[in-house]
């Protein structure tokens, strides 16, 4: 087993350590700037013309570049995408007419979820009206008894 150290148990100096040379302090930092090697200037790497430019013209025209990219691939996406759109929608409809009437009414009557208000805000606003007019045929009256069937809440009143 180790002894324990004990610092007690150690000599001490009895003479401070030796006193720097006279002038050390006043030489240090000359000396230490002389060690460290120039470090190349920035701008050296930029183009001629680019460097006639003032720094903050510089960053302007950093930005303009940036967000004309920016910009550019947007209204590129946009273009690539929006010819696209019209084929996707029409065999997604050709697909949903194929479904036979019966098979979906039986689906949407099995299903234990209701339609929220969410999932209508994201029905597409040029839908056609038409195919609602074969299957709802509800005068104001009917609609009417319908909505006092429902139970209503007295919980928010």
């Amino acid at each position: 087993m180790k002894t324990p150290f004990r610092l007690d148990d150690h000599p001490r100096r009895t003479s401070p350590l030796a006193p720097p040379p006279d002038g050390y302090f006043e030489r240090l930092p000359r000396q230490v700037m002389e060690r460290v090697q120039p470090v190349p200037a920035a701008e050296g790497a930029l183009p001629g013309w680019l460097l006639a430019f003032s720094r903050p013209m510089r960053t302007a025209l950093a930005s303009v570049v940036l967000l004309g990219g920016f910009a550019t691939s947007f209204f590129l996406s946009q273009q690539i995408v929006s010819p696209q759109q019209p084929v996707a929608d029409s065999s997604a409809a050709l697909a949903l007419a194929n479904v036979p009437r019966t098979e979906m009414v039986q689906y949407l009557l099995a299903s234990d979820q209701r339609v929220t208000l969410p999932d209508l805000a994201e029905l597409p606003g040029t839908a056609d009206q038409t195919v609602t007019d074969s299957f709802l045929q509800a005068s104001s009256a009917e609609v009417q008894d319908i909505l006092d069937e429902q139970p209503t809440d007295d919980l928010y009143l």
